[in-house]
């Protein structure tokens, strides 16, 4: 689905690891990737103005995990110091990233507010799309495990619909960027439709499962005409549960998410299920901005 990646990486994330995993990127369909490390500063000193032995070090460490790298994509290593969310949406805009990679613990919502969150205000400012995986998972992966799960991150999408206008945007841009890649990698799609079993009966509509069926058929057939093998579920029960338990069953490579909220998904006031799904999700997530 995508070409140009900038990953991100605080060395206690595992997402350095990918560094050694170039030909398994690129098997996924990657052309160009920049791998970013920020050396982070205190917000109450001025930043350094020389400090390149502060830089070098962990530039280092990312080139000595660069092994193996194809001739045919670029590849690049960026270390900075300053703001990380800052940083990361500058070289985002240098390189022309299409995707931005980010290693993010699952949170509740007071430790999030409490100790803040670069994906949360990432999430807030960037069009670009953002990949969020489990620091705990990528550190105990094995080489075969890491080498396999780069090559197949974007090939088996689950994609959360209800017929808002959050989950029509969604599918908006899932078949915007395989239609503009012709080097996709996406193969299948799994349409999910979740019945609120939170929501009043009478407010559901006379049939909502078989509406929900009816509707999914129409978008598996227009999803269908861009190659994809595309399977429709709908269940009742609780949105995040039945999504989780979905990607479990049938070995979902990432789960996409969208934010319709101009307003931003992170607020406090407000619930969002995708605001749960970027906290709780131990899948990867593909979250794309409004």
């Amino acid at each position: 689905m995508f070409q140009r990646a900038l990953i991100c990486t605080d060395f206690n994330d595992g997402i350095y690891r990918l560094a050694q995993f170039v030909p398994s990127l690129v098997a996924g369909g990657f052309k160009s990737l920049v791998f970013f490390h920020n050396v982070s500063v205190d917000g109450e000193r001025e930043i350094p103005r020389d400090s390149p032995e502060l830089l070098e070090k962990p530039r280092q460490r990312l080139q000595t995990l660069l092994r193996d790298v194809p001739s045919d994509i670029d590849v690049t290593v960026e270390v900075q110091m300053g703001r990380a969310s800052e940083s990361i949406l500058r070289l985002a805009k240098k390189h022309q990233s299409d995707v931005i990679f980010l290693g993010s613990p699952t949170r509740t919502l007071l430790e999030e507010k409490l100790f803040g969150s670069t994906t949360a205000n990432l999430a807030e400012k960037t069009t670009i799309p953002i990949v969020i995986l489990r620091p705990q998972l990528v550190s105990t992966y094995t080489t075969a495990e890491l080498k396999l799960r780069c090559a197949h991150l974007f090939r088996y999408l689950l994609v959360p619909y209800n017929g808002t206008q959050g989950g029509k945007s969604l599918l908006k841009k899932i078949h915007q960027q395989v239609k503009n890649n012709p080097n996709s990698v996406l193969e299948r799609v799994r349409l999910l439709w979740v019945v609120d079993e939170s929501v009043r009966r009478e407010l559901r509509g006379n049939n909502p499962l078989k509406q929900a069926e009816q509707e999914l058929d129409q978008l598996q057939s227009e999803l269908a005409a861009l190659n994809l093998v595309v399977n429709t579920t709908v269940v009742e029960g609780n949105p995040l549960t039945e999504i989780l338990k979905t990607a479990e069953t049938h070995d979902i490579g990432a789960i996409a998410a969208c934010s319709s909220n101009l307003g931003g998904v992170l607020k406090w006031s407000a619930p969002s299920l995708t605001r749960e799904i970027l906290r709780s999700s131990w899948h990867p997530v593909l979250f794309f901005p409004a």
